[in-house]
């Protein structure tokens, strides 16, 4: 226990000292949520903007942190040796993929505080919110972007496992539907983007805020896209080089 905590500790410090890190994780969201939320330039389904756009950050968040911020961490790992060599030592790769996971919850957890925060500081108010549904969503969302994030990381070189990454996340967050509706996108685009799993969890989280129905096939989409990229990323992950 004591080396798990140890191993825990070290994984939050890193993220903490790393400012690229810090950016993509609490920076670039809340920077988007306060830029749009206070311009009138969005198609907003007929919500006020930070209503709209408060379940599509915390939506981003879950990516960020989920995938991004740990796919390229673990890919440097990887490439680097690291990963192989603490999988040899006592603390053991249970241990070691343990301490990721918790880490990875943890930092989602307070990027998820924070930006509730500065979404009711900026006038926000859920409406008869299925806190049961918002729960399952983000578990959900965090398994799947992990899976797909930890994909890339075990299979691909470092540098461009980054480039990898980082172009999902500009992807994903442009045909999302979390800072425009899938709706506003032309055609193509738009049947391309309902099948993604961002596309997904900031509908099912802007329903479940606005007490509107839950639209199952945006939970079914989810839910296959969290089951087939964990067991991908079960079956194709190698440790090293």
């Amino acid at each position: 226990m004591n080396m798990f905590r140890s191993q825990l500790r070290q994984e939050l410090v890193v993220m903490a000292r790393n400012g690229e890190q810090l950016l993509l994780l609490i920076g670039i969201p809340i920077l988007l949520l306060i830029f749009f939320s206070q311009v009138d330039v969005l198609p907003t389904q007929g919500l006020s903007a930070v209503a709209f756009l408060v379940p599509g950050i915390l939506a981003l968040a879950v990516i960020s942190s989920a995938m991004v911020s740990l796919g390229i961490a673990t890919g440097f790992e990887r490439s680097y040796g690291v990963l192989r060599r603490l999988g040899t030592t006592p603390l053991g790769t249970p241990r070691l993929v343990f301490a990721k996971v918790v880490a990875t919850c943890l930092v989602e957890s307070a990027q998820l505080m924070l930006l509730v925060v500065a979404g009711l500081a900026l006038g926000w108010r859920p409406v008869d919110v299925d806190w049961l549904i918002v729960l399952v969503a983000i578990l959900l969302g965090t398994t799947c972007f992990a899976g797909i994030g930890l994909t890339l990381a075990g299979r691909l070189r470092a540098e461009v496992n980054l480039a990898a990454q980082n172009g999902l996340y500009l992807l994903l967050l442009l045909l999302g539907g979390i800072i425009v509706p899938n709706e506003e996108l032309p055609p193509a685009a738009r049947s391309f983007a309902g099948w993604l799993p961002s596309s997904a969890l900031s509908e099912i989280l802007r329903n479940s805020f606005s007490s509107r129905d839950l639209v199952f096939e945006n939970l079914v989409v989810l839910v296959v896209w969290s089951l087939a990229m964990c067991s991908t990323a079960v079956l194709f992950f190698r440790w090293s080089d």
